[in-house]
């Protein structure tokens, strides 16, 4: 079937096999009547068939994460290659060979006025939703989500904390407590300075009459994540210290405290 039309462009090819509503009615009418088009967009489709299968949370993704992936694919940029011999255009290993029903497992050969895709629209077509199923995303009902991540940028902060340097101590930081979608908590600490040679830091919850304590791990850094045991009630436990310990194979708290501070709901 010769087209007398430009085909519809890969980044709108890419989305519609996301399962968005991309496109102008005119290119979805385009691909609806385009073997070449349609072909293209089923294939791209099973790469997110794949995702879905993987299963995982709908969460909305960081802003970060789609400018990590377009750079690591180099998306920003033509397509390299342009000019080579048009390379193969099989599936990537572990995608079914065969598409849904109703459509051409190949296009037909393009007749003397027929245009011709280039291999390089294909392949950024190609890296623009492996890269996506890559970094787990997920076609759900409400659009496009992300598998969640520890950095889940929908955490909703339900305590915070202003960490005050203890005396001998030159140190000030801030902790939050944060609760992820799937109902984890998790209290992040930052702490700046308070570095010593002699030990390591330790973060703790402590009653505020320091009459109990529980050890949540070591703060590597300027800060750390440290998940929450569930049942751990931070009304009881609501002070936040970090403090130097020695490696002396003590568990029990050194009484050298950097900082500290009580949690704020």
């Amino acid at each position: 079937m010769p087209w007398d039309e430009s085909h519809v462009d890969d980044d709108v090819l890419a989305l519609l096999a996301l399962g968005e509503a991309a496109g102008t009615p005119d290119e979805r009418a385009h691909v609806a009547r385009c073997e070449r088009c349609a072909a293209e967009v089923a294939a791209l489709g099973q790469v997110v068939s794949l995702a879905k299968e993987s299963g995982g949370e709908l969460v909305a993704p960081a802003p970060h994460v789609w400018d990590r992936v377009a750079a690591e694919l180099d998306l920003g940029t033509e397509a390299a290659g342009a000019d080579e011999p048009a390379a193969s255009t099989a599936l990537p290993a572990g995608l079914p060979t065969e598409l849904p029903a109703g459509l051409p497992a190949e296009p037909s050969a393009p007749s003397s006025d027929e245009v011709v895709v280039p291999i390089a629209r294909r392949r950024t077509s190609w890296a623009w939703v492996a890269g996506a199923a890559a970094a787990g995303v997920v076609v759900g009902g409400a659009g496009v989500g992300w598998v969640a991540s520890r950095d889940d940028d929908r955490a909703e902060v339900v305590a915070s904390a202003a960490l005050d340097p203890l005396p001998g101590w030159d140190a000030e930081g801030t902790a939050r407590v944060e609760v992820r979608p799937d109902g984890e908590r998790v209290l992040v600490v930052t702490v700046a300075d308070g570095q010593a040679d002699d030990g390591f830091r330790e973060v703790w919850l402590l009653r505020p009459d320091v009459s109990g304590l529980v050890s949540l791990g070591t703060l590597t850094g300027d800060s750390g994540r440290f998940d929450l045991p569930p049942g751990l009630d931070l009304d009881e436990f609501s002070v936040v210290d970090v403090s130097l310990e020695p490696f002396d194979g003590d568990p029990a708290h050194s009484g050298d405290s950097i900082v500290r501070g009580p949690l704020d709901a």
